[in-house]
Parts: C-alpha cells; sequence; structure tokens
C-alpha cells in the first residue's frame, strides 16, 4: 500500500479537488471519494438569482465568505425591449442590482454589457481554480483550465456564503482530439462531432471530460471555451483542457487575475474509464437538427434546407467566431451575393460582451454583418433562451450557433438547427443551409489574426508544470446522522422516455416564478400538458429512462414538480446537476437499472416505494425491485430534509459534519 508520503496517479480533474480538499486524510483523491472543498469563485446570472435569492433568504441572508469572488451578470432575460416592457423582467434586474448593492460584490455586471460566462473567462477565471455556477454552462472556464462546474441555486448560494461545496470525485474520461482540422473548422464544429460520434448523456454521464491529444494543443482558447461550454449538452459534469502556452499567452493580456495560475498536469497513467479518439482532419462543418444537439450531420448532408431565420451569438459564440463569421459575410458580398429579402429581425448577432463588441466594431465587423441584413442587438442570451423579445415563431426553423435545440428552446413551437458562426453567417444571404468552406478559402488569415490581436510572431511563453499542494489532515471521528430518510409513498405512475430536460419540465420563461404553487401550474406546460392534471389526481410518481433532467441547472424545475404534488422520481439515470437539486430540496429519486422494472412497470401503474430501503412495489403484481443505494452523504442529506436544513442545523461547519 502507499505510504502517506506517496500518491497514486490522477487525473487532471483529480488533482484540482485534492488540492482544494479540506481534511485529506491522504496525499490523493480518488473515484468516489466525497470531499469538502473550498470554492474560489460563486458565479450566477439574474435568472438564477431570483432562486437563489429565495434560498440565501432562508438562511437568514448572512455575509457571504469573499464579496470579491462572487460574480453577477444580468444577461438571460435582458435586451432593451423586455427593460422597458417587461415587469418580470425589471424585477429579476432590480432584485440582482439591490444584491449587487447590498454585499457589495466586486465583480456586478448590469444589463447588456456581458453574457455571464464570457467576461468571467476573458478576464478573470484562471488555471487551477474551482468555479461553482448557477448556469450548467459554467462548465465553460475548464477551456482555460479550471475545475468549473455548474449546479442548482442552492449549491451555488450555500458556497457563496462558506466558501466551500462538498463532491463526489467523479469518474473522468479522455477525449483524445488527433488530426489537424482545416482553417475554419473552429469549437464548434469540434464538440458537435464529438456528441455526434458518442452521444449525449452517454459516455460523459456525470462524468469529467478531459480534453486531450496532438490536436487539441493547437486550439485557441476561444475553441476550448467552446468545447467545455458544450460539456453540459454532452452531459459531463465538467469539461477541461489542460492549462498550457496559448493560455498563459491569453492570460499575460490581463492587467490583472493573471498571477495565481496553476498548470497541473494528468499522470501519464491517470485513471480515466475510457479514452476516445476523435480524428479532425476532415472533419466537414456540422450541423445539429432538432430536438437533440447530438442528432449531428455534416453540412454537405443538409445543404439547401431552408430557413426562416440565422442567429449568430448565445454564451457559446465567441469572438473568434463573430469575427470568422463576419469575414465570411464580406467573402460572399465580395463574390457577388446579395441578401435575400426577409421580413425585419430574422438576421441576428449578438456579441458576447461590450468589449468583443467595441473591437469588432471598430474592425469593421458590424458594419459587413449589417450588410448583410443582419441587425446587431447588445450583448446578452437573446434568442438562444427564447424568453426575452427576440423569440422565433411557431414551426420557424432558425439555424443558431447557440448550443442548445429542445423543443421550444427558441420559443414556443420553433425548431432550432446548430451550427458554428461560419456556417449560419454562409447560410444567411440566401436563407438556406450552405457550406462554408469555399467561402472560408477567400478569407484573409492575417486579417482575422489582427483583429482577434494574435501575433504568430509573439515568443512562446514558458510556463511551469506543477503539482498539487495537499495539506493532509489527521484522521476524524466518524460524523452521525440521523440515518436515510424513511416513510412510505404510494401513487401512480407517469412514464417518460430518455433525456428529458429541464427545458421541458419547466421552460425558461416560468423560471422568474419563486413560488411552488405557481411553478407547479407551469409544469410540462407545452410538451405533456395533462401531466398537471394528471398529478392532481394521483399520478405522482414519475418513471423515466436515461439522463432524467438534462439541460439547463435551474432548479425551478424541482419546485416546479414539488409544486404540482409529485412525490418521487425513479429513473435509469439522473443528470447531474438536476440530482443534486432533488436532493437539496428534498424530493426523493430513485436509480433503478433492472430492465425488468421498466417492462414490469407502465404508465398509470400504481407503485408503493419504502423510502428507507429503496425497496419498489408493484401493487397489481406484487412485485418487488430494489433501487440503488444513495451514499452516505446524499443519506445525511435527505435525512436533514434538504441543503436549507442541513445548513440551518450544521451551520458553518455543515459540510465537515455531512462529509464526515
Amino acid at each position: 500500500m502507499p505510504t502517506e508520503h506517496q500518491r497514486r496517479p490522477m487525473t487532471l480533474t483529480q488533482k484540482i479537488l485534492a488540492a482544494h480538499a479540506v481534511g485529506l486524510p491522504r496525499p490523493w483523491v480518488e473515484t468516489g471519494d466525497m470531499l469538502q472543498i473550498r470554492v474560489d469563485w460563486t458565479i450566477a446570472s439574474e435568472l438564477a438569482w431570483n432562486g437563489m435569492d429565495r434560498t440565501y433568504t432562508l438562511l437568514g441572508r448572512p455575509k457571504i465568505a469573499n464579496p470579491a469572488r462572487f460574480y453577477l451578470a444580468i444577461d438571460h432575460t435582458v435586451d432593451p425591449v423586455t427593460l422597458a416592457n417587461d415587469p418580470r423582467t425589471r424585477k429579476l434586474a432590480d432584485l440582482s442590482r439591490a444584491f449587487a448593492k447590498e454585499s457589495g460584490i466586486q465583480h456586478f455586471y448590469d444589463a447588456n454589457v456581458t453574457i455571464m460566462h464570457t467576461r468571467f473567462y476573458r478576464n478573470l477565471v484562471q488555471p487551477g481554480e474551482v468555479v461553482i455556477g448557477a448556469d450548467s454552462h459554467t462548465s465553460s472556464h475548464g477551456g482555460m483550465g479550471a475545475l468549473a462546474i455548474g449546479l442548482g441555486g442552492a449549491d451555488v448560494t450555500t458556497a457563496m456564503v462558506l466558501g466551500q461545496t462538498w463532491i463526489e470525485v467523479p469518474e473522468a474520461i479522455a477525449i483524445e482530439y488527433q488530426g489537424d482540422p482545416q482553417f475554419g473548422i473552429g469549437g464548434k464544429d469540434i464538440v458537435l462531432r464529438t456528441l455526434g460520434a458518442l452521444g449525449r448523456n452517454t459516455v460523459a454521464m456525470e462524468r469529467s471530460v478531459e480534453y486531450r491529444g496532438t490536436a487539441a494543443r493547437g486550439f485557441s482558447t476561444d475553441m476550448r471555451f467552446t468545447i467545455c461550454n458544450m460539456t453540459a449538452e454532452f452531459g459531463g459534469l465538467n469539461g477541461i483542457f489542460e492549462p498550457d502556452e496559448p493560455v498563459a499567452e491569453w492570460l499575460s493580456r490581463r492587467r490583472g487575475y493573471n498571477d495565481t495560475a496553476r498548470y497541473y498536469r494528468a499522470d501519464d497513467d491517470a485513471p480515466y474509464v475510457a479514452h476516445y479518439p476523435i480524428d479532425l482532419a476532415n472533419l466537414a462543418p456540422q450541423v445539429a437538427r432538432p430536438f437533440s444537439p447530438d442528432n449531428v450531420f455534416g453540412v454537405d448532408e443538409l445543404t439547401g434546407q431552408s430557413l426562416d431565420g440565422a442567429f449568430v451569438g448565445a454564451c457559446t459564440t465567441t469572438e473568434e467566431e463573430l469575427a470568422l463569421g463576419g469575414l465570411v459575410l464580406e467573402a460572399a458580398l465580395a463574390a457577388g451575393q446579395t441578401p435575400r429579402e426577409m421580413p425585419a429581425g430574422r438576421r441576428i448577432v449578438v456579441p458576447g460582451d461590450l468589449i468583443i463588441r467595441q473591437t469588432l466594431q471598430q474592425a469593421g465587423i458590424w458594419s459587413i454583418y449589417e450588410q448583410a441584413g443582419f441587425t446587431v442587438d447588445p450583448p446578452g442570451c437573446s434568442m438562444c433562451l427564447g424568453i426575452a423579445s427576440r423569440k422565433a415563431g411557431k414551426g420557424e426553423v432558425w439555424l443558431s450557433s447557440q448550443n442548445r435545440n429542445f423543443e421550444n428552446r427558441m420559443g414556443e413551437g420553433s425548431l432550432a438547427w446548430l451550427a458554428s458562426a461560419a456556417t449560419v453567417a454562409a447560410s444567411a444571404l440566401d436563407m438556406t443551409v450552405t457550406d462554408p468552406r469555399p467561402l472560408l478559402a477567400n478569407i484573409d488569415r492575417d486579417r482575422l489574426d489582427a483583429i482577434l490581436q494574435r501575433k504568430r510572431t509573439r515568443p512562446i511563453l514558458e510556463i511551469t508544470v506543477s503539482e498539487p499542494e495537499i495539506v493532509l489532515a489527521p484522521a476524524r471521528a466518524s460524523g452521525h446522522h440521523s440515518g436515510a430518510a424513511g416513510g412510505t409513498v404510494r401513487g401512480r405512475v407517469q412514464r417518460f422516455g430518455d433525456s428529458v430536460d429541464t427545458d421541458a419540465i419547466i421552460p425558461g420563461e416560468f423560471c422568474h416564478l419563486t413560488s411552488l404553487a405557481e411553478l407547479g401550474d407551469r409544469c410540462f406546460y407545452y410538451v405533456r400538458p395533462e401531466f398537471r392534471e394528471r398529478s392532481r389526481n394521483g399520478a405522482t410518481i414519475i418513471v423515466a429512462g436515461e439522463g432524467w433532467g438534462s439541460g439547463s441547472s435551474r432548479e425551478q424545475a424541482v419546485w416546479a414538480l414539488q409544486g404540482i404534488g409529485i412525490q418521487a422520481v425513479i429513473a435509469r439515470s439522473f443528470a447531474f446537476i438536476h440530482k443534486r437539486n432533488l436532493v437539496n430540496e428534498a424530493l426523493p429519486y430513485l436509480i433503478i437499472t433492472d430492465p425488468a422494472f421498466y417492462e414490469a412497470v407502465n404508465d398509470d401503474a400504481e407503485l408503493e416505494i419504502d423510502l428507507g430501503s429503496g425497496a419498489v412495489r408493484d401493487i397489481a403484481s406484487g412485485q418487488t425491485f430494489q433501487a440503488q443505494v444513495a451514499t452516505p452523504m446524499i443519506q445525511a442529506l435527505q435525512a436533514e430534509g434538504g441543503l436549507v436544513k442541513a445548513v440551518q442545523h450544521h451551520g458553518k461547519d455543515v459540510f465537515a459534519a455531512l462529509t464526515a
């Protein structure tokens, strides 16, 4: 056995966790370890803060751990039209503004200044840090070599107050990128290819996804951002690249937040569950058709598809992509193409930050977009959520550079197709899906580098690869809690399939609500309107397939289920964030993988669940099935009645008590 002075091989994610663990008994961590960890940053938007404020009030509105390390941006629901005309939007914005003033946080960005992930990634996050965000796309910041995890609002609020959280060390997979992609093939094409090849909510489900390989070393920091951003769609807990010279070069441009980077490396024999090679040498631009981001095709397979709209924007679309899209349009206009006549507002481009907007304005990129018929809007999530003034209509097909194409994502009845900004730009003039490669071939690459302030002659910065500094603690006595939550639940079943997302459970337009009853009245509002009446009539147990609760981190999805009377959710597997939200809000969940259960239990079957033992009995047949036993940490939280009650009980020592 290793001595206390030796350690076992670790992945990059494990090394960051080991460096942040509190009271680690040995100089390494491994899969399944339950850790109490220090958190460097907590981040949120106004849409998330709406729910977080409820939790913060329940906690007594205490002083937050570090006002310089909570980042809040108003971006999800806002544009000038909604701010002027929608009282719900103004309420969300005002609630965030009031908290920023109350708490004295250093990093608050008001409406239409930035998309929350854009400025944080470009200006603040550093390699080796732990970031907890109230948004599933917090995974973006792994592109800079940070461990960045999206969680629900209760988790983020608690971490904001205490400066700590808990985590079970995840399994890890390695995506090995090989072969040099052609010019213009960016992060969006690469991550769509990854999703298409490996599938959503499959090999990445609840795992750390470490992006590696010879090709990855040549990816820009913008490309890495996009790939890590869509790790949320892949199903991963986090996505991360090893920080290297391109990251160090980016940090060198900053005036601050560039001096505590830790350049960790996964060990050569790191314990990955699997390695998945992805060849990029002959990769064509990729397009994902509705309603899943892994429904992916090469652009040449879809050429000619008619479009009703084109959107370039959302958090996944970086400065690099915006600039490249503009140059694609310039090449098209120079070749004599003209924008097809369309109603106003059918071509939209949205920069992620005012600084990006200024840079591209000076470079003439926005005038190119405008010549091509685009409207340039201020920074914000815009059409990606379909809850501000920009929405796609029923039955409309929009090609978009955003990250999700779920049902109703861009507006009720909308049909979102996903692609890179370059592909959207190439398709926007004639409003048909078009291969951008002929136009990319005519772009002046030196001009692109100049716009992005890339200097090919810039000296390569040397970096120092380091190992985590691990402070060991003496063994501590086992903690005590009241055992697993007990009791019996009985009700009829509502059956669901695989990958039911939180957008379906509670559409984004209702996430301004915090009343459980009001949220319950909107549960499955568009995709299963009969769900609510059936729940009121006793069908209060959900039985689903793989990946229940994937997508956005919104805790309102759990509140909506509670508000309509759901007593328990049974599934083959759960998305990580949603599962934690279920635990935090004390709504019982059970994992059953036995195929016989799903064959025996049909819609409207009556079940009896022993929450203490995990035994599930089908009343009609008398058959009993066994759910997986929850981890001790989850049992402890369930016994406490959820996260808020646990914090109220244990105070600042809550995670030490629960992980003991």
